[in-house]
């Protein structure tokens, strides 16, 4: 498992199980785990998700096209990277 803290300050964890997923779906982004928590530590963009403590997180310019975004769902206690992919373009 591996963590990051948003710009909140709440703290967002990486679990194996998610990390499989992302590079299963995504093998563009393996070797990029970095990429993917620095998007949540630092985004250049954040939105609300479409479900109730969702959100996404933008970063542009790292990774493999011109955004990375992140979905991240929040719990009481710390979010969970649920996936991640590459976006040529902001929605």
């Amino acid at each position: 498992m591996w963590e990051t803290i948003d710009p909140d300050g709440r703290r967002v964890v990486l679990t194996l199980a998610a990390w499989r997923h992302i590079v299963e779906r995504h093998e563009e982004l393996a070797g990029l785990r970095a990429v993917i928590l620095a998007a949540v530590a630092d985004p250049d963009r954040r939105i609300a998700g479409r479900a109730q403590g969702e959100e996404w997180f933008y970063r542009h310019g790292l990774g493999p096209s011109l955004w990375v975004k992140v979905a991240v769902h929040f719990g009481e206690a710390e979010g969970r990277i649920v996936t991640a992919f590459p976006r040529r373009e902001f929605p």
